[in-house]
């Protein structure tokens, strides 16, 4: 009987056992969120050779790979790109119209994360500093926090400001970013009211990385020869280091003054290197123990802003940006290993993508007889027609029609034009629109194929998807009335040198996702993705709401 009565009692004991396991919700014990800036999809297979077996192959063989992932919104540039796979939204609703906008009610400027009411830590003089406070949706980050009871903690490492803070989201426990003044990983007092860096960051300040990884100076690492998917080490389509008279191999630094210094790393592999050895310092030092540790599931959001900077300045073709992605690759590979080692293979969830893309040198693209070309910004060229064709209006007033012209907007002075009577609004958004479509491209030799009217998006013959990405990228307060639209292989730059993204054609808006680690299956699939998919993905297999201005679907390969 007592026999008996034992093993009733194990059973139940069992039985209550596995009731508590289903009752907990599983979930990974860290993610990571790991998006490469102007990442172009097709770097997966152009520099695929020159990849070892454990960063970028590793996440393409072992995870699932999304093959036609696209941005689906205009302009494609880093604030919005962060803040689209963050929230799940468009910048329509999100807020993040730009890296830069006009505000429309006030003629004022604004950079995407600037906050006049916050402080660098650590700085007396108090200037201006940074936080998310212009996004308006939530992110899946803060929908982490929120479900837990803020128990999950969350983090956003990278080199640009806006890369750190608009993934992390309203609620994090932290943002860094990179000082190019100092060579340290700061932060605001938007998020450390107690104005005094954490001791592990401190610490890993004190080390002086950013100053020894740029003495080491820039080599290749590989034989010159074996670089068969660039362009000649010197081309015209490259610009120079400062203090450099050819863009060639090797890059040197170590003769350069600090400051100099600080700021090249930002163009150097070494810079994805710092990134990545901040964002371990990171998961190692956080408050609480270390990432991944805890009950409850953890974020840190590491954006790897080199690669767009060398972009910016070499262009796709370049020497310089294949042995980027070479040494990307085993920083993939040591990220990776890091992972398995603290938190524990397949006990973390990892996503790889990019904010933009980025379009060839256009020059170079004419070189090879393709169409293509650059694009300068004519805005007082336009007010100088304007002011001609409405010169009784101004009275002799020396004043502009058209504030700028932005993120490819035309963005009218609507300050002006509110207050005084003189000018019919539509009558000057008619006659811009007539300009940019039908001048200019004469006069300057800009093609133009489109000029949409965001005001009466509806009287626009515009084909899909142009027309939903305008749709979904105008923000009533933050975007221009005009949508410019040029030619395929055109862009707006300042110089003909490297290269520059902001359009809806697929090397901008094509983006790498890749998946890996908890609960993710091996595969692939061609079907098209969206960007805005990848929020509302994570919020499905970590059980949690979506963010509040979602409008992405699951992934339902991966949400099963």
């Amino acid at each position: 009987m007592k026999r008996y009565l034992i093993l009733f009692l194990v059973l139940i004991v069992s039985f209550s056992s596995c009731v508590r396991r289903r009752s907990t919700i599983e979930r990974p014990k860290l993610v990571v969120g790991l998006v490469i800036d102007q990442m172009r999809w097709d770097y997966l297979y152009r520099y695929y050779q020159r990849f070892g077996n454990d960063g970028f192959k590793r996440l393409m063989r072992d995870g699932y790979n999304c093959q036609n992932t696209m941005v689906d919104y205009l302009p494609s540039f880093t604030g919005p790109g962060h803040s689209c796979i963050y929230t799940g939204s468009v910048p329509s609703i999100n807020g993040i119209a730009g890296n830069n906008w006009l505000d429309n009610h006030t003629g004022k400027g604004s950079y995407c994360v600037d906050d006049n009411k916050v402080w660098q830590v650590g700085d007396t003089a108090k200037a201006p500093s940074y936080s998310p406070r212009n996004l308006l949706t939530t992110t899946i980050t803060d929908e982490l926090r929120l479900a837990t009871n803020f128990r999950s903690r969350v983090y956003g490492i990278a080199i640009k400001d806006r890369g750190a803070i608009l993934p992390a989201g309203h609620s994090a426990n932290a943002a860094y970013w990179y000082n190019d003044k100092t060579g340290d990983f700061v932060t605001s007092t938007y998020y450390d009211t107690a104005f005094q860096n954490p001791g592990w960051l401190r610490a890993f300040n004190k080390r002086n990385m950013a100053d020894s990884l740029v003495k080491l100076n820039w080599t290749l690492s590989d034989d010159t020869a074996t670089y068969v998917q660039s362009t000649a080490d010197n081309t015209s389509y490259e610009d120079v280091f400062k203090g450099e008279s050819e863009p060639i191999f090797p890059h040197k630094f170590n003769m350069m003054g600090k400051a100099d210094r600080m700021a090249a790393i930002k163009t150097m592999p070494a810079g994805n290197t710092l990134t990545m050895e901040m964002a371990k310092a990171c998961i190692a030092g956080a408050a609480g123990g270390e990432l991944g540790s805890g009950p409850d599931a953890d974020f840190i959001c590491i954006s790897l802003s080199s690669t767009d900077y060398a972009g910016h300045q070499f262009a796709p073709n370049a020497v310089e940006v294949e042995d980027m992605y070479m040494k990307l690759d085993k920083e993939i590979a040591s990220l990776l290993n890091y992972l398995d080692k603290t938190v524990g293979k397949d006990k973390y969830l990892l996503f790889l993508t990019a904010d933009h893309g980025g379009a060839h040198n256009p020059q170079f693209l004419k070189d090879k007889k393709i169409p293509a070309g650059i694009s300068f910004n004519v805005t007082a060229d336009l007010n100088q027609y304007l002011k001609e064709v409405y010169k009784n209006a101004m009275k002799g007033k020396n004043v502009k029609l058209v504030d700028t012209i932005l993120n490819y907007q035309v963005f009218l002075n609507d300050t002006l034009l509110a207050t005084n009577k003189s000018f019919n609004r539509d009558e000057i958004k008619f006659t811009v629109r007539n300009w940019l479509l039908n001048i200019m491209p004469q006069k300057y030799n800009m093609p133009v194929s489109y000029v949409i009217d965001m005001e009466d998006i509806g009287k626009n013959t515009v084909p899909e998807p142009i027309r939903k990405m305008a749709v979904n990228g105008y923000n009533y307060l933050r975007s221009g009335c005009l949508q410019m639209i040029l030619n395929p292989g055109w862009f707006e730059s300042d110089r003909f040198t490297g290269t520059t993204h902001g359009n809806w054609n697929p090397y901008d808006a094509h983006i790498p996702l890749l998946w890996y680690g908890w609960h993710i299956p091996k595969g692939e699939t061609n079907r098209e993705i969206n960007m805005t998919d990848i929020s509302a993905t994570l919020a499905a297999l970590l059980h949690i709401q979506m963010p509040n201005g979602c409008i992405g679907k699951p992934i339902t390969e991966l949400a099963k």
